[in-house]
């Protein structure tokens, strides 16, 4: 068995994650309890309210966190991960993981990538939808058609027969028609306060790399497949943050490039099953577990015989 673990995204939360292993397991309680950071996080990830935990800058520290929780469990079980990536946000809990980032210095880089992100959106029109059953080339077709209406670009790579675009409203809500006019199968508005990994977070990317640089980044312990490339990088990694967000997240591309690699069995960690969903689309025939409650570590540890 060759083993990828993946770390959960932001929009993914819910107010209650991580508390059944808080509750019954020391390793998830000690990560809560260790974490340094400007909030009761503890608290916001456990009661809530969702309002606070929706927001971008309260969210990112929270599903980092109980990500790591889970992950500290998992350690301890004797799993062990032969590579790890994560979706956008998950990416720093894949880089704390691996031994890149100290857990309290990750989420205080997240708090503060949070803060950024929720500000660079104030007072602008913005939009980001999924796009259903339509194919890359019709999809960028589509977006230079309506490049007179604002920016519009491809946010996700998410699995075959799903791609995300992100970007000024008008532009978004007129790609929308013309995809269904190309017979997208449905266009999904996401729920979310900007028009994230696009060009319109240049600033925001100038605003990270200068938090990023107050840190100390270590040498990935496992390989870590990165957003930015869709695969491994010795590319320096302030550099390769502050890329990601504001370029596309290859996760497709991602999780090909574990299989071709050997991967054969995904363990999605943190709330939400997202990602599980997605790795089921790219290959039917490899093992994918999600763990977001203690039920679901307890069951796939039955069926790995551990």
């Amino acid at each position: 068995m060759k083993t990828g673990i993946l770390f959960a995204g932001q929009g993914s939360q819910y107010a209650g994650m991580g508390k059944d292993f808080y509750n019954k397991y020391d390793e998830c309680r000690e990560v809560y309890d260790n974490v340094e950071v400007d909030f009761s996080l503890k608290n916001l990830c456990f009661e809530g309210p969702k309002e606070m935990l929706d927001n971008t800058a309260y969210a990112q520290s929270c599903i980092l966190t109980t990500s790591m929780a889970i992950s500290a469990l998992l350690k301890k079980g004797g799993i062990k991960a032969d590579y790890v990536a994560g979706l956008s946000l998950g990416e720093y809990s894949a880089l704390t993981y691996a031994g890149v980032l100290d857990l309290n210095d990750a989420v205080k880089i997240v708090r503060e990538r949070g803060k950024i992100m929720d500000s660079a959106f104030t007072g602008k029109d913005v939009m980001m939808a999924a796009v259903l059953g339509s194919d890359e080339n019709t999809i960028k077709e589509v977006i230079e058609e309506v490049r007179t209406l604002g920016v519009l670009e491809i946010a996700n790579y998410n699995c075959p027969g799903q791609i995300v675009i992100s970007g000024e409203k008008a532009a978004c809500e007129k790609a929308a028609e013309k995809l269904s006019e190309r017979n997208a199968r449905r266009i999904i508005p996401l729920q979310v306060s900007g028009a994230f990994h696009t060009s319109l977070l240049e600033d925001a990317s100038v605003s990270l790399s200068k938090e990023l640089c107050k840190y100390t980044f270590g040498k990935p312990e496992i390989p870590v497949v990165y957003n930015y490339t869709g695969a491994e990088s010795d590319e320096d990694i302030v550099n390769i943050l502050t890329k990601q967000i504001k370029s596309s997240v290859r996760f497709s591309q991602t999780i090909e490039y574990m299989i071709s690699h050997g991967v054969d069995t995904f363990i999605e960690v943190g709330p939400g099953k997202v990602l599980s969903g997605f790795v089921k689309k790219i290959n039917k025939d490899v093992k994918v577990y999600g763990i977001d409650t203690v039920e679901d570590y307890e069951k796939m540890m039955k069926g790995l015989g551990l």
